[in-house]
């Protein structure tokens, strides 16, 4: 059975967001952000990635490339109606998002990252998940999958409710309930891609990420701060879990992607701003900082 395409587009004006859902997802996760943007004038494209929306297989049988692919095909897409775009993307689509900005810097604008995942190091993942990379090319590990559990990457109980029933529906809109072991080695071959291309990337980036992540701890976040090769603007949420585009906080992450969208399209040329430093600490909670706590 061929798998349905949930990608979906909001045509506006001439500065175009590209939004990536997370690994195992869909664009569904990227849908309010997607609305507040399209609001605010922006053009946006939330791509369904390869193999992504359809069964554990569907999935299994593509590679991170093949994901990027998806999304070099809705950067082109942008641009036939977009001057300037920039990416966006939610746990692994952050990352992808920073792939693809560090392959086509003149291509990417800026970049946003929210709730991006290097690593599976939330409070909820099983201390023994660190075995996973010992036991990948054994049968034990080819066929374990990392199961959905409570609390699902997200701290408002109503929305967590929403979103298990949708799981377990099993229709495909909300995505799989379990990701597959040869996925997680994919995304482990993504993060081993990006991590030495991080000083590379010298687009303006957002990082979003919950102190209380779940799923990728707030490390994730200081690691990509320290390492990315421009400005990092960052908002600290203290109320929500992984899923920042739908937890209680969505709203605060709406406004603050619009405003960093706003900002960057409206400044000064990036080869003129000589004298901005080339990174805002996260640790320092100072006024003006680029480091926000919510």
């Amino acid at each position: 059975m061929a798998i349905l395409d949930r990608s979906f587009m909001i045509e506006r004006g001439p500065v175009g967001v590209l939004l990536i859902h997370g690994l195992g997802g869909t664009p569904i996760e990227m849908r309010d952000v997607a609305r507040a943007l399209g609001a605010s004038g922006h053009t946006v494209l939330c791509c369904q990635l390869a193999g992504h929306g359809g069964t554990a297989d569907d999935l299994t049988a593509t590679t991170f490339e093949d994901w990027y692919d998806s999304v070099l095909e809705a950067l082109a897409t942008l641009e036939q109606s977009c001057d300037t775009v920039l990416v966006g993307g939610l746990s692994m689509g952050a990352v992808l998002a920073a792939l693809l900005a560090a392959r086509q810097p003149e291509r990417v604008r800026g970049l946003i990252m929210l709730a991006p995942t290097l690593r599976y190091d939330g409070w909820s993942i099983p201390w023994y998940s660190f075995l996973l990379r010992l036991l990948i090319d054994t049968p034990i590990g080819r066929r374990y999958q990392f199961e959905e559990r409570e609390p699902y990457g997200v701290k408002d109980e109503r929305i967590r409710a929403i979103i298990v029933r949708a799981l377990r529906q099993n229709s495909g809109v909300a995505g799989l309930t379990a990701t597959p072991a040869p996925a997680l080695r994919e995304l482990w071959r993504l993060v081993a891609t990006i991590r030495p291309l991080l000083p590379t990337i010298r687009q303006r980036t957002l990082l979003v990420h919950a102190r209380h992540d779940d799923i990728a701890s707030l490390k994730n976040a200081v690691l990509l701060q320290a390492r990315l090769g421009g400005p990092v603007d960052c908002l600290i949420l203290d109320d929500s879990y992984h899923l920042v585009t739908l937890d209680r906080q969505r709203h605060l992450v709406t406004e603050r992607v619009v405003s960093f969208i706003a900002t960057l399209t409206t400044a000064i040329p990036p080869a003129v701003r000589q004298d901005r430093r080339p990174h805002e600490t996260i640790a320092v909670p100072t006024t003006g900082a680029a480091c926000h706590v919510a």
